[in-house]
């Protein structure tokens, strides 16, 4: 609906849009609590969202015609009713991706106005998604929306131009925002699947439009789709996270795994190969959990990886495939060669390694890895790894 709005409006009136889309919605609790949900509640939404726009306008109307030579000059608003047809909503919305990921805005300025606009996020929400004050989160949105403002990209048919300078930004908004929530780093949730299905379904909307069906976006969408067929069986009904290992194959969504090989194999139709290719491909031999040499084709998928997009997350991730193809003890001399002693990931892989040989070295590696975690639900999860060590030991 804002999108829509923001494409009849014009960028620059995103609040007025939003403004029409809450007022829609407010209409909609006060009415449904007391006649009940319509037949059709997304068309009664959408007629709301008519109605009150041609009021807003009829109010410009009266200003332009009446007021305005009184008081200061102000833009001039076009008067034509918004259009709500499925195919305008679809060109809309992905043309407001394309807005919101501004290439001048930082990355987490971006995930935060995709939150905001995109998914329909409040303010104290994106906040408790990154462990923030909310007053930070609204200083960076309140900048992120002033260059919105000043930017003029139009929220209209896209042209090839702007999606190719816009779409690497795309891809990656989407991906660290789907990241966020597979493990976040800032909530009191290792898992946010909220976050992990509007990444899904931004996703998606790139692959069904003929302009940004590209391999890339499809490689992303297969790798957002594998990672997310686990999400129901990553965490047991504590919150505490469930290793690979362990994990309850049964919980593995078989739905998901057919769309990830899907949109993998659309990916795999050019020359070219990037890291959402790579990254899906090591996702795709994880659901595959009965192959003998799985974790060999992993930790070739990671080597080419890391020559590609060198980060301290793939290089433990490299690690954990590289012992479980040479085992622990050559993982653990993998492991401290990479020398990342201000990182939790790396004291608790190096714990997880040690586990089976020295449990002492395991559980001080452990007892480091809380002492650096911002993440309660990642400090609890590793407390409780570190209450079953102490019943091996018993």
């Amino acid at each position: 609906m804002t999108a829509v709005l923001c494409r009849h409006f014009g960028l620059q009136h995103i609040e007025t849009a939003e403004d029409i889309a809450s007022e829609t919605f407010l209409k909609a609790m006060e009415s449904w609590g007391k006649k009940g949900i319509p037949e059709n509640p997304t068309a009664w939404l959408y007629t709301v969202a008519k109605n009150k726009t041609k009021d807003y306008l009829r109010r410009q109307a009266v200003f332009e015609t009446q007021i305005k030579d009184a008081v200061k000059p102000r833009e001039q608003l076009t008067f034509e009713e918004p259009d709500f047809t499925p195919q305008m909503i679809n060109d809309s919305q992905l043309a407001m991706i394309f807005a919101v990921c501004n290439p001048s805005n930082a990355p987490a300025a971006q995930i935060c106005l995709a939150l905001q606009v995109l998914c329909g996020f409040s303010v104290a929400e994106i906040a408790a998604a990154f462990l923030t004050k909310t007053e930070t989160i609204k200083k960076r949105l309140l900048r992120a929306r002033a260059n919105l403002r000043k930017d003029h990209f139009q929220v209209k048919q896209l042209e090839p131009a702007a999606i190719a300078e816009r779409l690497d930004t795309v891809l990656r908004t989407i991906y660290l925002l789907f990241n966020e929530g597979y493990f976040s780093v800032s909530g009191d949730q290792l898992i946010r699947k909220d976050l992990c299905s509007e990444a899904l379904r931004l996703g998606l909307i790139l692959t069904e439009n003929p302009l940004t069906n590209t391999t890339h976006a499809n490689a992303l969408l297969a790798l957002m789709c594998f990672q997310s067929s686990r999400l129901d069986a990553r965490a047991n009904e504590a919150g505490d996270t469930i290793l690979f290992e362990q994990q309850d194959k049964y919980l593995w969504s078989q739905e998901l795994i057919d769309k990830g090989n899907y949109y993998l194999v659309n990916a795999c139709t050019g020359d070219e190969v990037s890291k959402y290719h790579l990254e899906a491909g090591i996702a795709y031999w994880h659901t595959t959990p009965t192959d003998q040499h799985k974790w060999e084709h992993i930790l070739h998928l990671y080597n080419q990886l890391i020559l590609m997009e060198y980060s301290p997350v793939t290089a433990l991730n490299r690690t954990f495939a590289f012992a479980k193809v040479y085992g622990s003890e050559a993982g653990i001399k993998e492991a401290e060669k990479l020398q990342l002693h201000d990182n939790s990931y790396y004291h608790s892989l190096l714990a997880y390694l040690w586990a089976t040989t020295d449990i002492h070295k395991a559980i001080a590696s452990y007892q480091q890895a809380i002492r650096l975690t911002k993440s309660a639900a990642e400090k609890k999860t590793l407390l409780s790894a570190i209450q079953r060590l102490h019943e091996k030991r018993c």
